[in-house]
């Protein structure tokens, strides 16, 4: 397995360098996130640290899942809840506080690649219909009937979010977790002004739910 080792900590990333050459792993090593943002695409298999020189490690992993399925597994010493609930919101596969025994996170990692791949080989669509409004995932497009509708980097953000999650309530933490970063610095204001904008954009009355002290939901 290649295996992109994102940790600044010489002894730790030596040691674990070597550990997964040991048994069969293919590791290359970077310090930085803006070096996994670069290389995440050479590997199967991400073990990000969060306290990296450059770039917290979380914003690393929201910039990630906006570009790529690589499964990730969070390696870090970190183990504040509030650190926990926000990376396994913003997408990662695992999460691991250090120290962690070797046999562990190598039966993690295997857990992780083998869930990766029985996703892969389900076909899946970039785009998604609900009613007559369709939402192209890899274009970043939005039609209403026959009409292409523009919408704003965060109106189209908070859309897809919605749109994955379809049928589903989705709470407004998890939308500013999602979109913001972090629904702990997100203005929760900021999101019912955009969501207002995007009802008004979409122009489908009841397509967009809100439920009341929790969130929003798309389609029924």
């Amino acid at each position: 397995m290649r295996v992109l080792l994102v940790e600044d900590d010489d002894g730790v990333g030596d040691a674990l360098t070597e550990a997964l050459a040991a048994r069969g792993h293919v590791p290359t090593r970077v310090r930085r996130g803006a070096d996994a943002l670069s290389r995440h695409h050479e590997a199967d298999l991400v073990l990000l640290d969060l306290g990296l020189p450059d770039t917290d490690g979380l914003e690393v992993l929201r910039m990630l899942r906006k570009v790529a399925d690589v499964p990730v597994l969070v390696l870090t010493a970190r183990g504040d809840e509030r650190s926990v609930v926000r990376g396994l919101r913003l997408g990662a596969d695992d999460y691991v506080v250090k120290p962690v025994r070797l046999a562990e996170l190598l039966a993690r990692m295997d857990t992780i690649t083998h869930r990766a791949a029985a996703r892969s080989s389900t076909p899946h669509t970039s785009v998604v219909r609900v009613s007559d409004v369709e939402i192209d995932m890899s274009a970043r497009r939005v039609r209403t009937g026959d009409q292409e509708i523009s919408l704003t980097t965060k109106e189209f953000e908070l859309l897809a979010v919605l749109a994955r999650r379809r049928g589903t309530a989705v709470s407004r933490q998890q939308l500013m977790d999602e979109v913001w970063g972090d629904a702990y610095l997100a203005i929760s204001r900021s999101l019912d002004v955009h969501m207002t904008q995007l009802r008004a954009k979409l122009k489908r009355p009841g397509l967009l739910t809100t439920i009341r002290g929790f969130g929003y939901r798309l389609g029924e």
